[in-house]
């Protein structure tokens, strides 16, 4: 009898997900998707091409293939997006050797929110945040650098004495991520992508569902953050939730 009262209530958990999946997905079929793939192929780039000016984006990088673009969102918020056209994270190029390393190059590029704010910023209150297949809005692979949520950046502080280079779970925004330290010359030997669909078991084969962050630690290293969509907890695996685009931080 106890199993079979348990069976109706798995049933409609199991409901709600999908309608939950549904809504989410007709939310993001109503935005042009590809709005940002527009705006590099259709203003950026030939912009810089025939005026040697990249507008409306902030840089044209061709050497290592990728723009820059002040978001509408936030004061202080950028994009960095790959020329090519790579839908997200899903995309089997992020895993390619040769594409440019993207989140190390992302890294590099927040200092265009200092100069945004005519003044220094600490790396503490920075952050990059990458979101999954199921958690964006664009089909074009962004890399957003922005601030940390400050309550993000108390919750790293007290777990820096225990992250190495090993990944561990732990919860940040009540959603469980997998965590691990690397150094920013760790970061540029090997990309963010690339670690996650090596070092973590099974991700390869679902890279799409994964969301991944980068954020500063107290001793000068690095924290990387994955976040796997999860429907039954409503986790579209979006690790811009650590980002706070207002920052309040400063």
């Amino acid at each position: 009898m106890q199993g079979r009262g348990r069976t109706p209530s798995l049933i409609a958990v199991l409901l709600a997900a999908v309608i939950i999946g549904l809504i989410i997905a007709a939310a993001h079929f109503r935005k042009n998707s590809d709005a940002l793939w527009q705006i590099i192929s259709e203003k950026c780039v030939p912009a810089m091409r025939q005026k040697g000016a990249p507008a409306p984006c902030a840089e044209v990088n061709f050497a290592q293939g990728y723009v820059t673009l002040k978001d509408i969102n936030g004061p202080l918020q950028y994009l960095l997006m790959p020329i090519a056209k790579v839908t997200g994270i899903e995309s089997p190029t992020v895993l390619n050797p040769a594409t440019p390393n993207l989140f190390a190059a992302a890294w590099r590029e927040r200092a265009l929110l200092a100069q945004k704010r005519g003044a220094p910023i600490d790396d503490a209150a920075l952050s990059l945040a990458v979101n999954s297949e199921y958690g964006r809005t664009q089909n074009q692979l962004h890399i957003h650098i922005s601030c940390l949520r400050p309550d993000v950046r108390q919750q790293l502080n007290r777990l820096a004495p225990l992250l190495d280079d090993h990944w561990r779970a732990e919860r940040l925004r009540n959603h469980r991520y997998l965590m691990r330290a690397l150094t920013p010359a760790e970061l540029a030997q090997r990309g963010a992508f690339i670690r996650l669909a090596t070092e973590v078991p099974v991700a390869r084969n679902e890279m799409g569902k994964y969301g991944l962050a980068l954020a500063a630690l107290p001793d000068g290293k690095l924290v990387l953050m994955a976040i796997e969509r999860n429907w039954l907890k409503l986790n579209r695996g979006s690790a811009e939730e650590l980002q706070d685009h207002s920052c309040k931080i400063l």
